[in-house]
């Protein structure tokens, strides 16, 4: 009974980490410029790849193959927003600039606290 009830946790868990792979990976072909592609890499990304080093936590009989299954988790989990937010931040300062259809920049303020625009 116990077996079973794991093996259903575990097949949604790759089942919801698998969706949301697949969500950032439509996201990063779909959207349609780098800072919201990057929004969708990093987010929906680190949930399904976390979820996906949860279910093998779980299904894992190995003590040893757990412990590195959740500090994979817990690595990424704490590592992919800050490396995204470094980069979104080196992309503005590059010249990058955001979509035309995109409603509000607050980089702009933080970039340039005179109120002059960049060439």
């Amino acid at each position: 009974m116990i077996d079973s009830l794991v093996t259903i946790i575990v097949g949604l868990l790759l089942i919801f980490g698998g969706g949301f792979s697949l969500i950032a990976s439509i996201g990063l072909n779909r959207l349609p410029d780098l800072y919201t592609r990057m929004h969708s890499a990093s987010k929906a990304g680190t949930l399904g790849s976390g979820a996906v080093l949860i279910a093998l936590a779980i299904h894992t009989d190995d003590v040893a193959t757990m412990t590195r299954a959740l500090a994979g988790f817990l690595f990424l989990l704490l590592t992919a927003p800050i490396a995204a937010h470094l980069l979104a931040k080196a992309s503005y300062e590059a010249g990058y600039r955001m979509w035309s259809g995109s409603v509000r920049d607050d980089m702009k303020k933080t970039a340039d606290p005179q109120g002059t625009t960049a060439p």
